[in-house]
C-alpha cells in the first residue's frame, strides 16, 4: 500500500505553525482532554509483553490490543515547538484506555535524520526518540516500533541502496538490492544494534530492557518484486529476525507485513485482491510469518487502494472475510497472534462521509472482538493514523483526530470496553477505564 508519509508541504527547512493557530489547537486538546501539560501522574508499572502459543501475555493474563498508528512522534519530538503533541496524543491515547501505539523509531538521510548516513546519528534526533519512549512509560502507553521504511518516506530502502551506490560497493541500484546486497545487510544490521542498545538519556534503560517498547518490526510493508519466488525477502527476514533475536530476546517481533498471499499459496485466488498483483510482490503472508524467530504476524487493510469501482457494501464485505481469514491462519497455520497494524479508509473517495469510516472501523472491531471473546488469534488493531489539532500538513486521506468526531470517538473507546470486560482492566488503563466505560454503555 503506497501512501504519504510525509508532510504535505515542504520540510527542507521546517514547517513554520502561526503560533496563534497551534496556541489555539493546545487549547481545544486542554479543554478536550483536561490538564495535559501539567505534572505527569506516577507512572504506571509496565512489565515485558510475552507470547504463549496465539496470545499476547501481560502478567499472566491474555492481552488484546486496541491501538493506533501515529508514525510522526520521533519527528516532531525533535523541535521543541512541536514536543507537546507528542504528550498531547499520548495523554489522549491513554484516556481513550488505548496501549499500543505503532510509530517510526527510523529516518534514514531525510530532513530531521536519525541516521545521517550509514552509522552516523544525529544525537539531537535520538534524543527525541528517548523522549517519545519516556514519554509513552508515563501514561502507561507500549510501542511498537518500525526499523526500516520499504517505501521511500523518511529514506527507507531507497536511501540504504543509494548510500551503498555512493559509497561504491553496491551491487545494484536497484531498491530490492536491499534485501541482498552484502554490504547493504551490513547497513542495517548496524543500524539495528545501535537502535537496541541505545541507553535512553532519560530513563537511563537500554531500549532492548526497557518494557514500554511493546516489539519491534522489521520493516513496514516488504516487497521485493524484483524476486517474485520471494526467496530474497525469506533470507532477509531470516537473517535479521535472527539478529535482532541475538541482540534482544526481551521483546517481540513481526516482519511488517500487509498480509498478502503470495505464489504458492491457494489462498491467492480466494483471499487476496482481484487480479495477480498481491500474489506478485515477493512477500507471503504465511512463509514470512512462519519462523520461530517471528513471534506474531502482521496485516494491513487499505481496500480502497484494492478496489476502485465498488461499492462500499462490496469493500466491507471482502474487508470481512480478508481479516477472518487472517485470524483463522494464526489459529490453523501459524499458531501465533495476529495484529492488524494499519487499516484506513480513504476521505478522496467519491461521495465520502465520515459514517462510512465508521463502519469500515466497525467491521473490524467486531470480529476482533468476536475472536477475544472466542480466544482466538486476532490480537489486536491499530487505527492508521491518529494526530492532534493544527497537523493538517502531515495528514494523508486516512488520518484522524479521533476526538473531533464523537461518534467515532465512541466507536473507538467501545471497543477498549468490550476489550476490557473479555481480558479485565491492565494497571495501566485503572485511571481511564471505570469512567470511559461507564460512559460508552
Amino acid at each position: 500500500m503506497v501512501k504519504s508519509s510525509m508532510p504535505r508541504m515542504a520540510a527542507g527547512n521546517g514547517v513554520f505553525y502561526p503560533i496563534i493557530g497551534f496556541a489555539s489547537c493546545v487549547a481545544f486538546i486542554y479543554m478536550s482532554f483536561g490538564d495535559l501539560w501539567v505534572n505527569y501522574h506516577k507512572e504506571p508499572e509496565l512489565s515485558f509483553v510475552q507470547r504463549n502459543g496465539t496470545h499476547f501475555m501481560v502478567d499472566g493474563r491474555i492481552f488484546y490490543i486496541n491501538g493506533w498508528n501515529s508514525y510522526w512522534l520521533m519527528d516532531h519530538a525533535v523541535d521543541e515547538y512541536r514536543r507537546p503533541r507528542i504528550r498531547a496524543m499520548l495523554q489522549a491515547g491513554a484516556k481513550m484506555g488505548l496501549t499500543v501505539c505503532r510509530t517510526w523509531a527510523f529516518n534514514d538521510g531525510a530532513y530531521n535524520a536519525l541516521q545521517i548516513s550509514p552509522g552516523r546519528y544525529d544525537e539531537r534526533v535520538f534524543k527525541a526518540l528517548d523522549h517519545v519512549i519516556a514519554e509513552a512509560g508515563q501514561h502507561g502507553i507500549r510501542l511498537l516500533l518500525s526499523l526500516v521504511n520499504n517505501l521511500q518516506a523518511y529514506g527507507g530502502k531507497t536511501q540504504y541502496v543509494q548510500w551503498a551506490w555512493e559509497e561504491g560497493v553496491g551491487l545494484s541500484s536497484s531498491n530490492d538490492s536491499f534485501f541482498y546486497d552484502p554490504s547493504i545487510r551490513h547497513y542495517f544490521k548496524n543500524h539495528v544494534k545501535t537502535l537496541l542498545t541505545r541507553k535512553n538519556t532519560l530513563t537511563g534503560i537500554q531500549y532492548r530492557d526497557d518494557p514500554t517498547i511493546f516489539g519491534w518490526e522489521l520493516i513496514n510493508e516488504p516487497r521485493c518484486m524484483t524476486d517474485r519466488s520471494g526467496n530474497s525477502l525469506q533470507d532477509w527476514i531470516e537473517e535479521m529476525s535472527t539478529f535482532v533475536k541475538s541482540i534482544d530476546k526481551k521483546h517481540l517481533l513481526t516482519v511488517g507485513l500487509e498480509g498478502f498471499y503470495g505464489p504458492k499459496s491457494p489462498k491467492r485466488l480466494t483471499v487476496n485482491p482481484p487480479g495477480d498483483w498481491a500474489a506478485n510482490l515477493g512477500s507471503d503472508f504465511i512463509r514470512n510469518s512462519n519462523l520461530s524467530t517471528i513471534d506474531f504476524a502482521s496485516v494491513h487493510i487499505y481496500p480502497d487502494h484494492w478496489f476502485h469501482d465498488q461499492e462500499l457494501e462490496e469493500k466491507l464485505k471482502y474487508v470481512y472475510n480478508f481479516t477472518v481469514s487472517h485470524i483463522e491462519d494464526g489459529d490453523k497455520e501459524l499458531k501465533k497472534p495476529v495484529m492488524f497494524t494499519e487499516f484506513g479508509l480513504s476521505n478522496l473517495n467519491k461521495g465520502f462521509e465520515p459514517s462510512q469510516r465508521d463502519r469500515f472501523y466497525k467491521v473490524i472491531f467486531d470480529i476482533l472482538y468476536r475472536s477475544a471473546k472466542k480466544k482466538k488469534s486476532g490480537a489486536g488493531s491499530f487505527v492508521w493514523q491518529f494526530l492532534v489539532g493544527g497537523m493538517e500538513d502531515y495528514n494523508d486521506d486516512f488520518g484522524i483526530v479521533p476526538w473531533e468526531r464523537p461518534s467515532t470517538y465512541r466507536l473507538i473507546t467501545e471497543q477498549t470496553c468490550r476489550l476490557a470486560a473479555v481480558q479485565g482492566v491492565l494497571p495501566s488503563q485503572k485511571d481511564h477505564l471505570k469512567e470511559l466505560c461507564l460512559w460508552t454503555r
